[in-house]
């Protein structure tokens, strides 16, 4: 018994020489994890920017509707409606935080059939839609 006792004893102390890791083992791994993030990051933000422009892509689909419904509703020759929440909210119009701006292009008086409506997102990127189209990655023509 004292033999197998001494064999076991000798045994454990052999395996505790060392424990742990060592500096290199832990850089490589700090490196993978670095070179991981320096991946992952920029696909993150570019996804988030996707999805702040197509939220303005809808707010511009949004603006039209409402603005149909809009002359629909007060007749061909009702008077410029104004893009805002208060002006349109109760045809459906709604504005997300990602939308810095929106409005009937420049210099143009609106109709019922002839229209365009420019916007500008958080990310800078400016859309526009027509009475007759659908939302496009430039300002009105």
């Amino acid at each position: 018994m004292t033999r197998i006792k001494s064999a076991l004893e000798r045994r454990l102390a052999e395996g505790k020489k060392d424990e742990g890791f060592s500096l290199i083992e832990l850089l490589v791994v700090v490196i993978i994890i670095g070179i991981l993030a320096a991946i992952a990051i920029p696909i993150y933000i570019g996804v988030q920017d996707n999805a702040k422009d197509s939220a303005v892509k809808t707010d511009l689909t949004n603006a039209k509707l409402a603005v149909v419904a809009y002359y629909v509703d007060q007749g061909a020759s009702a008077t410029q409606p104004t893009l805002t929440v208060a002006g349109l909210g109760n045809y459906g119009f709604t504005q997300s935080s990602n939308t810095s701006t929106i409005g009937f292009k420049t210099g143009s008086t609106p109709t019922s059939t002839s229209f365009c409506i420019d916007a500008v997102g958080a990310t800078g990127h400016l859309f526009s839609v027509t009475a007759d189209g659908g939302v496009v990655n430039s300002a009105c023509a």
